[in-house]
């Protein structure tokens, strides 16, 4: 079975770091283009960054760059974000994302919690 299962999230004051993992299991990592995306309440979910199939193609959303940075690790089946210099409105619920063009089949984890507050 397919799945995608975000951690790391929890509470960190203003300028510190996280790093967010999401484990992919039901598939092959080296098959997705895998993105970070975020939500935060009562606004829409925005694209934070993107990681092509080879680890090229990266692209970040202009409220991270130079902050975050994404990477993959295919033989682990794993996906990372780490966040840098954090800023309470990176407050959010962050999700990963996996879309196999192969097969155009696009798959959501369930989210992690990131809270930033002194």
């Amino acid at each position: 079975q397919l799945s995608l299962v975000e951690s790391g999230g929890g509470l960190v004051q203003p300028g510190g770091s996280l790093r967010l993992s999401c484990a992919a299991s039901g598939f092959a990592l080296g098959s997705a283009i895998m993105s970070w995306h975020r939500q935060a309440p009562g606004k829409e979910r925005e694209l934070v960054a993107s990681i092509g199939i080879g680890g090229g193609s990266i692209d970040y959303g202009d409220a991270v760059k130079g902050r975050f940075t994404i990477s993959r690790d295919n033989f682990k089946s794993t996906v990372f974000l780490q966040m840098n210099s954090l800023k309470p409105e990176d407050t959010a619920v962050y999700y990963c994302r996996a879309f196999r063009p192969f097969v155009n089949a696009d798959h959501w984890g369930q989210g992690t919690d990131v809270t930033v507050s002194a």
